[in-house]
């Protein structure tokens, strides 16, 4: 399959390029393609006439877009509808990768597909619009929505508290909730996804679900270091845009593609980086 990729320069499209070996990848950054381009998108599109394009690409400053909204509506809706429009007017695929901000994190069971989005942060917003502009242009899309995401390449939570490990304290988020997905799992299963034409809107994010606090007491025990993790509120460490709270993923959808539970894959990543 001959597929265009934006977002080739973040850690999803990383681990993509590496994943789909048996795949034509024709992988663009943000400096080779502004997906916000119209006119730039259709040039890539003609030129390269993939049969499926992948949308890695993402503003995921969740914090800088509540000072910058415009920004985050640029990158995460204009330029995923850019994309809708130009592969529907040639009858290609689109996969789209969203994200659990879509919902408000006031259930206390795992999201599926079939839950009403509600997001409280622009981030959220603005991720939500993208997928609304992929729905309504391209009936053949795969929307995909993931959490917490993570790699050895690339700036993420993961890394940053990693580095912060030879600290004789480092405080966590304890009531904060999601699905830790290591992005060659997720690469995996996006390979699977795109030989399906079965289109629609899809959850995968490693199984189970964790608090951060859970998450990185278990990273520092992988890495066997002695630094203590001490639980703290979310009020105590105030940010600028509203997380969910519980944002855990399952899915319910057909075919079914499950990614390996979340610990399988944080110890995939602490095997990878020592």
């Amino acid at each position: 399959m001959h597929i265009l990729l934006t977002g080739a320069g973040g850690q999803l499209g990383h681990a993509i390029q590496c994943i789909f070996s048996n795949h034509e990848i024709i992988a663009y950054d943000r400096q080779q393609l502004d997906i916000t381009d119209l006119d730039a998108v259709r040039a890539a599109v003609a030129t390269q006439a993939p049969d499926l394009a992948l949308n890695a690409a993402a503003y995921n400053a969740v914090d800088q877009a509540e000072r910058d909204p415009e920004a985050a509506y640029r990158a995460n809706a204009l330029g995923p509808r850019n994309l809708a429009l130009v592969t529907a007017a040639r009858g290609i695929p689109l996969l789209h990768i969203s994200t659990n901000y879509v919902f408000d994190g006031l259930s206390r069971r795992p999201y599926h597909e079939f839950d009403p989005p509600h997001p409280q942060s622009v981030y959220g917003q603005s991720k939500l619009a993208g997928e609304e502009a992929v729905r309504a242009l391209n009936p053949k899309h795969y929307i995909v929505r993931t959490s917490w995401v993570y790699h050895t390449h690339g700036k993420n939570f993961i890394q940053t508290m990693r580095a912060l490990s030879q600290q004789p304290e480092v405080r966590v988020v304890s009531d904060q909730f999601g699905s830790p997905t290591y992005a060659p799992h997720l690469a995996t299963a996006l390979a699977q996804l795109v030989t399906t034409e079965a289109f629609g809107t899809y959850h995968m994010a490693g199984r189970g679900g964790t608090s951060r606090f859970d998450l990185i007491r278990t990273l520092y025990t992988l890495l066997g270091v002695r630094s203590q993790v001490k639980p703290v509120p979310s009020t105590a460490m105030p940010r600028l845009a509203q997380c969910p709270s519980y944002a855990v993923l399952t899915t319910l959808q057909e075919p079914s593609i499950h990614l390996p539970p979340w610990q399988d894959g944080l110890a995939q990543f602490v095997q990878s980086a020592l």
